[in-house]
């Protein structure tokens, strides 16, 4: 293909299970929301939970943190006095096993006095539409990007690499949905500093703007994907440009 030549691209999406985008309740058995309970544990303790009061912590399927990092990520949580539910992946554990013993310890005394429930993996789409979830810490991947979105989660942005930081800086300069933390001098985000962005998105007044734009945005993917809508409409030519021969 040479320079001239030009790519005919047509937007869609969000490409989400219907059941989250209609407005019904995703958990609703009555309609398939049963297909979507990956852990009748966590489900539970979300469900014990205030509404928009539990920070939900996932850095995806790929990424192992450090453990000088993941004691970070513990410190914060913990200091910030608030309800988590933090996936750590069987890798992770995996890895910290074969290092220090006592790593994570607070996070475990955490568990102990119910603040925090760590779990091996979750449906994502189902955590973040559950009405208790009020912030998601994620490593700004597009899938988790795309689904803090169409949930209307405001975010802790902690990207690593690839278009992780594409990702976040449109979370906080041009959504405006939440905020991204700053590394020390040695590529670690320190505990007082995720505290200080959890405290930021988690907070009423001023800060709560976080909240009313991941609203907005919420609304504006719900539209798109019904009848008449954006991405509706853009499906649809796309079915007939490819009726047409047109790819």
């Amino acid at each position: 293909m040479n320079a001239t030549e030009k790519f005919n691209l047509i937007g869609i999406g969000p490409l989400i299970p219907s059941a989250f985008l209609d407005g019904k309740d995703p958990l609703d058995k009555s309609f398939g929301g049963d297909l979507f309970q990956g852990s009748e544990d966590y489900t539970e303790w979300l469900n014990s939970k205030p509404k928009s009061s539990v920070v939900y912590v996932s850095f995806g399927s790929i990424l192992v943190l450090s453990n000088r990092q993941m004691e970070e990520i513990s410190r914060g949580l913990v200091q910030s006095g608030l309800p988590f539910l933090w996936v750590i992946r069987d890798e992770q554990n995996k890895k910290k096993e074969k290092e220090e013993d006592d790593q994570l310890s607070a996070c475990r005394e955490a568990i102990l006095e119910k603040q925090g429930m760590v779990v091996p993996w979750c449906c994502q789409v189902e955590v973040l539409s559950h009405p208790s979830i009020g912030c998601f810490v994620t490593h700004c991947g597009w899938n988790s990007t795309l689904e803090s979105l169409v949930s209307g989660v405001p975010v802790v942005a902690f990207p690593h690499w690839t278009d992780q930081g594409t990702n976040a800086k449109l979370i906080e300069d041009v959504w405006k949905t939440g905020v991204r933390v700053v590394a020390n001098e040695e590529g670690i985000v320190e505990g007082d500093e995720i505290k200080r962005s959890l405290d930021l998105v988690m907070a009423d007044g001023k800060t709560g703007d976080f909240r009313k734009n991941a609203k907005k945005w919420k609304d504006l993917a719900m539209d798109a994907v019904k009848d008449g809508g954006s991405s509706d409409k853009n499906l649809k030519a796309f079915v007939d440009e490819v009726g047409k021969g047109c790819f």
